[in-house]
């Protein structure tokens, strides 16, 4: 009855499962204990999933090494991006460096070149300046850059300017405005956030405008220092024409010149500097020869600081009381006071001259002599060359004279003229002699 109680499916029966073997004659038989199947399932269960994980990886693990090299590949090539992105801002930043330095140096050379160029005009005008302050022109001053007592010019290749100095050697006789290139000094100047590029630019400009104002000065100056001498040279040529004589061709033929047209040709600041200079230059030789021809000339007074008492023409005679013809001037000059000769000449005639006294006669060139009559003494002697203002002699009453005095003729060609008219041209242009 106990027997048929028990279950005959597997795994429910009480008792443990017993596994028989037969081989022929020799049987075995094993029992199964719960706990040993479960343990042989889950080591089959492990064995089954391992394999199926094996077999998984063999499969995939291609595709995960391609996964892991392609993600290495990109990290790589997004840091060499990286880097060659930070060369190539680098080699910009450089390139620009370098660029700012080359511009600052052709700019710092540029105007080395200026500075240059205003001390060789400088040295170019200074002969013909003294030139025109001998002749009696009071030129102003022609501005020349003034010298810094750096004499170099620096490029810092981290900032592109530091400093910027111009280099020039000034003549020595030169003393330029104190004030021409204070602009040199205008760093402190500046915006406290102004860059260093900035201030280069800002003083390079500063440089060139007032270089470019000393240029302009200079050409102005000369233009009117040749104006000024032509001024002169016009008085001293109209002076000498008013008595007869033409000294000057060079004013016939300016006469003769109209601008009527032409096409416009523009010209550079060192042809235009170039062409005024020529003008001044030969401006001052006009003047120079006008006032040569004009010494030679008997245009001054004799007898300076006396008055004339006796003029050029019909006159009553002091000795026969009858109209007589006066072919001079007589001065009321003292007796025994010098008499200077009214312009430069030689010394044809000293000596006794019947009415005339003691008298001394000079010829000035072109057929033009004066004559210095009744003198008490004579201090030149024939042949000599007298400069203008030269001692003739001294006043006296040789000769047919009523009383001491100077009596003072100009011939031309043996004809006497009026030689009032000669003094009074003197005397237009005595400032300018």
């Amino acid at each position: 009855m106990q027997h048929k109680t028990q279950s005959a499916v597997f795994g429910k029966r009480r008792e443990p499962h017993t596994v028989i073997i037969a081989r022929g004659d020799e049987i075995r038989h094993f029992t199964i204990r719960p706990w040993i199947a479960a343990v042989a399932g889950s080591a089959l269960a492990a064995v089954a999933v391992g394999y199926l994980l094996a077999t998984s990886y063999l499969v995939l693990r291609d595709d995960l090494i391609g996964a892991s090299v392609a993600r290495q590949a990109r990290l790589q090539q997004s840091y060499e991006d990286r880097i060659s992105a930070l060369r190539s801002q680098l080699d910009r930043v450089t390139s620009r460096q370098l660029l700012d330095q080359r511009l600052m140096e052709t700019k710092v050379s540029e105007l080395l070149q200026r500075q240059t160029q205003l001390y060789s005009r400088h040295g170019r005008l200074q002969p013909i300046l003294d030139r025109a302050e001998g002749g009696g022109l009071l030129p102003e001053v022609i501005p020349v850059p003034q010298p810094r007592p750096a004499d170099h010019a620096q490029v810092d290749p981290e900032t592109p300017v530091k400093t910027a100095r111009i280099r020039a050697a000034a003549p020595a006789a030169a003393e330029p405005p104190t004030d021409e290139f204070a602009l040199w000094d205008t760093r402190q100047s500046f915006a406290p956030t102004s860059s260093t590029a900035d201030k280069a630019d800002m003083l390079f400009a500063a440089i060139n405008k007032s270089l470019r104002r000393i240029e302009d000065e200079q050409i102005t100056r000369i233009a009117a220092l040749a104006q000024d001498a032509d001024r002169a040279a016009d008085q001293i040529s109209e002076a000498l024409l008013d008595v007869g004589f033409d000294v000057d061709p060079a004013a016939d033929d300016a006469e003769g010149e109209s601008g009527i047209g032409g096409p416009l040709v523009a010209i550079d600041d060192k042809v235009a500097f170039d062409t005024r200079v020529q003008a001044l230059d030969e401006a001052l030789t006009r003047l120079e020869q006008l006032k040569k021809k004009a010494t030679l000339l008997p245009i001054h007074s004799p007898a300076p600081g006396y008055s004339v008492s006796s003029s050029f023409g019909v006159r009553r005679d002091p000795i026969l009381k009858t109209p007589a013809m006066h072919s001079g001037l007589d001065f009321r000059v003292p007796s025994g006071r010098k008499v200077r000769a009214a312009g430069q000449g030689t010394v044809v005639s000293a000596g006794w001259n019947g009415g005339y006294g003691r008298m001394v006669e000079i010829d000035h060139g072109d057929g033009l002599t004066t004559r210095y009559a009744h003198l008490s003494k004579i201090s030149v002697k024939e042949g000599d060359v007298i400069e203008r203002g030269g001692v003739v002699g001294k006043v006296g009453s040789s000769g047919r004279s009523t009383g001491a005095h100077l009596h003072y003729e100009i011939r031309r060609n043996g004809t006497a003229i009026n030689p009032l008219r000669f003094i009074k041209a003197g005397r237009k242009i005595a400032q300018l002699l």
